[in-house]
C-alpha cells in the first residue's frame, strides 16, 4: 500500500511540472482578459459603442469583408453562449424557466 501511495505522489508530482508551461500562460492571459473594465476605460468603451451606432446609421456594416464579417458573428455567438451559460447558473437549471 505504500508504494502506490509513493507511485501516485511521484506520478501527481510529474503531472503538476508538465502543466506548470500551459498553466502559467493560462494564468498570463486570465490576468489581462477576465479582469473588470476600470474607470478608465469607460471613455473607449463609450467611443466603440458610438462608432457602433454611426456604422449602423451610415451603412457602414455593407463594406465589411467576408472574414471580419466571419469574426463578428462568431463573437456575437461567444456573447450569446456566455450570457446562456450564465442564465443557466443563475437558475442553476438547465431547462427554461417555470411559468
Amino acid at each position: 500500500m505504500a508504494s502506490i501511495a509513493t507511485k501516485g505522489s511521484g506520478l501527481v508530482n510529474k503531472l503538476m511540472a508538465q502543466a506548470r508551461p500551459q498553466l502559467d500562460v493560462f494564468m498570463k492571459y486570465a490576468r489581462v482578459e477576465l479582469t473588470p473594465p476600470t474607470p478608465g476605460d469607460i471613455p473607449v468603451i463609450r467611443q466603440g459603442i458610438g462608432r457602433l451606432i454611426n456604422g449602423a446609421r451610415t451603412g457602414a456594416y455593407k463594406n465589411v469583408t467576408v472574414r471580419e464579417a466571419r469574426l463578428n458573428t462568431l463573437v456575437t455567438m461567444e456573447v450569446c453562449f456566455w450570457f446562456y451559460v450564465g442564465e443557466c447558473i443563475g437558475k442553476r437549471h438547465i431547462v427554461g424557466y417555470d411559468v
